[in-house]
């Protein structure tokens, strides 16, 4: 299996909401094609009810096995980044947990439901990265019907191979 990965840049925006269960709302708002020299947690920018940070670098890894996913997430027409962030032991702080290009692997992160999940849309340089990833690397991998012979121990008991009743079942 080929892996490459990439550091990449996370920016996210922290927005005042008006909830009366939580006071305020993380979201991703892009990947940076570089990691900038710039801290992570650092502001960028604040407004009345958001403020954006700079949360970070993080890697981007690229499977062989998982050539057909970034296919499919290129041929969106719309390619997508997933970010995820997870609240560092129960309090307001977040890590960056996982950035990935793989669409399959970020519609699982959503199954934490606890984590800060979000999509943000791939810029043509990290598309390009992909692109040549899979040119390079992806096997069109034909599908083969199993036929059952008649032998496989998945029949319910009592049945005879030509699908009747046996008698002695």
């Amino acid at each position: 299996m080929t892996e490459i990965s990439r550091e990449v840049g996370v920016v996210l925006r922290r927005r005042v909401i008006d909830n009366p269960w939580i006071d305020h709302m993380w979201s991703p708002v892009t990947v940076l094609d570089d990691v900038p020299a710039t801290a992570p947690w650092t502001v960028l920018s604040q407004e009345a009810d958001a403020t954006l940070y700079y949360a970070g670098p993080a890697t981007i890894d690229l499977f062989s096995t998982d050539t057909a996913n970034y296919r499919d997430n290129l041929a969106d027409g719309a390619p997508r980044i997933w970010i995820a962030l997870r609240r560092q032991d129960g309090g307001a702080e977040l890590e960056l947990t996982k950035v990935t290009a793989d669409p399959t692997e970020g519609e699982a992160l959503f199954e934490s439901g606890t984590d800060v999940i979000g999509t943000v849309p791939m810029s043509p340089d990290i598309a390009s990265w992909v692109a040549a990833f899979v040119d390079e690397f992806h096997v069109e991998h034909v599908f083969h019907k199993r036929k059952r012979d008649g032998t496989s121990d998945d029949r319910r008991r009592g049945e005879d191979p030509s699908g009747g009743r046996r008698d002695d079942a």
